[in-house]
C-alpha cells in the first residue's frame, strides 16, 4: 500500500486512465483522474508542488496536473467539491488543497475529501496553518483557516470606518469584506486584502486596518479591491498600485486602532506606463535577483529592477491577452494565468503560451 501510494504522490502520469471509479486494494475509491491530450482555454491559477508537478486551476473544468509528459483533469466527477478553482496550495505533507466555488478540497494522492469548514470567531495563528478565500461566491465574507485537522470560516470584527464605507458600496457585486488576496510577511503575520474595506493585518493576537482610497477605488471610477499585498527584500510594503510604497511601525500599531505607516513614493509615470499616471496590479513578486514583477489585467507584466521598467505585451497570436494571476516556481521560471488563453511561461525574452 505504501509504494502503491508513493507511486501516485510522486507523478501524475503513473495514474491510469479511468473515470474515477477505481478502487485500491482494500475497496476504497481512488480518484485517478482523467488523462487529457491538452490543457484548457480557462486557466486562472498556476501552481508546482513539491514533486515537481505543475497544477493549473481552471475557471469552471476543474483542476490540471502535469508532471511532464502526461496530463490528468480532476473534476466533481473524481470528488472535487466544484469545478472552479480560486487557489492552489500544499502542505508539509504533500496534500494538495484547492479552493472553489463551493469550498475546499484536500487531495492526498488519493482521494478529494472536502472539508466542511466551523464557523468561528477564535483567531489563531500557527506556523503550518494554510489559509483560503473563496473569490467571487454569493455573500462571502472573511477568510478560511485549515490547522491540519479542521478547516475554520473566521468573520473579520467590524471594520473601524464600517459605517462610513457601507453608504459608499451599496448596491455593489461583491461582499465589503470579501477577501481578494492573502500573505504572510516576514514576521509570519497574515495579510488579507478585502474588496472594498481595505487591508488588515492579523499578528496572532490583533487585527489592525488601514484604508487609502487610491487602494480601493480607482482614477475611472469603480472598485478594484486589494488584490495584491508584498513585502519586498528592503521590508516596503507595495499593495494594489505603484503611486506608494508602505513603511510601517508595528510598534507603533500596537498602541493604536489601526495600522501605523508612512507611505514612499512609488514607481512609474505616465510616459512608463501607458499613460497612466500609476497602475493597478493583480499579482506581484520578486525574483532571484531582487527585480520587481507586477500582472496586471490589460497592460501586460511589468517589471522593475530597481531603476528601469520594463513591459512585456502579453500576446496569443497576435492579440492581446488579459492576465488573473503570476506564479514563480522552484527554477525561478515565471507563469501566468488568463481567462481565455490558458497559461503562458517566461522563456526569458517574452511570456508565451505553454503547450505541453
Amino acid at each position: 500500500m505504501f509504494f502503491s501510494l508513493l507511486a501516485i504522490l510522486s507523478s501524475c502520469k503513473s495514474q491510469p486512465v479511468n473515470n474515477g471509479g477505481n478502487t485500491d486494494e482494500k475497496g476504497a475509491q481512488v480518484a485517478f483522474g482523467d488523462t487529457v491530450n491538452q490543457l484548457s482555454d480557462q486557466l486562472w491559477y498556476a501552481f508546482q508542488d513539491s514533486r515537481n508537478n505543475y497544477w493549473f486551476g481552471s475557471n469552471g473544468e476543474g483542476v490540471y496536473c502535469y508532471d511532464g509528459q502526461a496530463i490528468l483533469n480532476f473534476t466533481t466527477k473524481h470528488g472535487l467539491s466544484n469545478d472552479t478553482i480560486r487557489q492552489i496550495q500544499e502542505d508539509k505533507k504533500g496534500n494538495m488543497f484547492f479552493s472553489t466555488m463551493q469550498g475546499v478540497s484536500k487531495y492526498d494522492g488519493q482521494k478529494f475529501t472536502d472539508l466542511q469548514a466551523i464557523e468561528s470567531t477564535d483567531w489563531k495563528l500557527e506556523d503550518d496553518d494554510l489559509w483560503f478565500f473563496i473569490l467571487g461566491k454569493s455573500h462571502e465574507q472573511g477568510t478560511y483557516r485549515y490547522d491540519g485537522e479542521n478547516l475554520y470560516h473566521l468573520q473579520f470584527p467590524k471594520h473601524y470606518l464600517h459605517e462610513e464605507l457601507m453608504e459608499r458600496v451599496a448596491g455593489t457585486f461583491f461582499s465589503p469584506y470579501e477577501v481578494y488576496s492573502i500573505y504572510k510577511d516576514r514576521t509570519g503575520a497574515m495579510w488579507f486584502g478585502t474588496s472594498f474595506f481595505g487591508a488588515c493585518r492579523f499578528d496572532g493576537q490583533s487585527i489592525k486596518w488601514m484604508y487609502e482610497n487610491d487602494l480601493t477605488i480607482t482614477p475611472h471610477g469603480g472598485t478594484f479591491g486589494i488584490r495584491s499585498v508584498f513585502e519586498d527584500r528592503e521590508g516596503s510594503f507595495w499593495i494594489c498600485n505603484t503611486l506608494n510604497r508602505y513603511v510601517f511601525d508595528f510598534e507603533k500599531t500596537q498602541e493604536s486602532d489601526r495600522l501605523q505607516y508612512e507611505k514612499i513614493k512609488g514607481i512609474g509615470n505616465a510616459e512608463l506606463l501607458d499613460g497612466e499616471d500609476y497602475i493597478y496590479y493583480s499579482h506581484i513578486l520578486e525574483d532571484s535577483e531582487g527585480s520587481i514583477w507586477l500582472t496586471t489585467w490589460q497592460l501586460g507584466v511589468y517589471k522593475f529592477d530597481g531603476v528601469n521598467i520594463t513591459n512585456y505585451k502579453v500576446k496569443d497570436n497576435g492579440v492581446d491577452v488579459n492576465l488573473v494571476s503570476m506564479h514563480k516556481d522552484k527554477n525561478g521560471n515565471l507563469w501566468l494565468g488568463t481567462p481565455n488563453n490558458g497559461v503562458f511561461k517566461f522563456n526569458g525574452a517574452s511570456f508565451e503560451r505553454f503547450v505541453p
